[in-house]
């Protein structure tokens, strides 16, 4: 038995989840989110004990693969609808900044021209400094895409660390040509 998936997910207050066929849709006071679950697993709401439990229906390998992976999606679900997601990126670098401005993300990172980037709908981006992003959303999986699309903008380099990083996140560097 997947010990994720045998857990069954709590359903905090001001959070409502509901089943029906196989779509699974949560909402709370950050958003609304659906989710298609596969055929191979059951989801069942009990309303009395404000859970969501999952159940495989065979134990093959594939059944057991979605066992767990469906319980964490749900369980993503209903934490972003509750508290919602975050991710902070950094721009470092002599005369990087970044801005925003209506749905655009604007990024000067060192090339010739200004980069821009269309903000998705539901995503909330700001910029606190000229070197910070702040990326907040109720889906996990759309904040850390759009995180990872701007990262890839302009990677860390090795030899100065200049680019866009996440928070907190340690670039190796590596010695230069002097260093023999």
């Amino acid at each position: 038995m997947s010990r994720i998936g045998k857990k069954p997910v709590p359903i905090p207050e001001g959070v409502t989840v509901s089943v029906s066929d196989c779509v699974i849709t949560a909402e709370g006071p950050k958003g609304k989110l659906q989710y298609t679950h596969r055929p191979e697993v059951s989801v069942t709401v009990d309303a009395d004990a404000k859970t969501v439990t999952v159940d495989r229906q065979s134990d093959e390998r594939r059944c057991r693969e979605l066992h767990g992976l469906t319980r964490a999606i749900i369980n993503n679900m209903v934490h972003g609808v509750k508290e919602g997601y975050e991710k902070r990126l950094e721009v470092v670098g002599v005369g990087y900044l970044c801005a925003v401005q209506g749905k655009e993300l604007q990024l000067r990172v060192g090339f010739a021209n200004e980069l821009k980037k269309q903000i998705p709908d539901d995503l909330e981006v700001t910029c606190p400094t000229q070197t910070q992003i702040v990326i907040r959303g109720c889906d996990k999986q759309r904040v850390g895409q759009f995180a990872a699309e701007v990262r890839a903008l302009r990677k860390p380099e090795p030899y100065k660390g200049k680019g866009i990083r996440y928070q907190g996140e340690q670039v190796k560097l590596k010695p230069g040509k002097s260093a023999t």
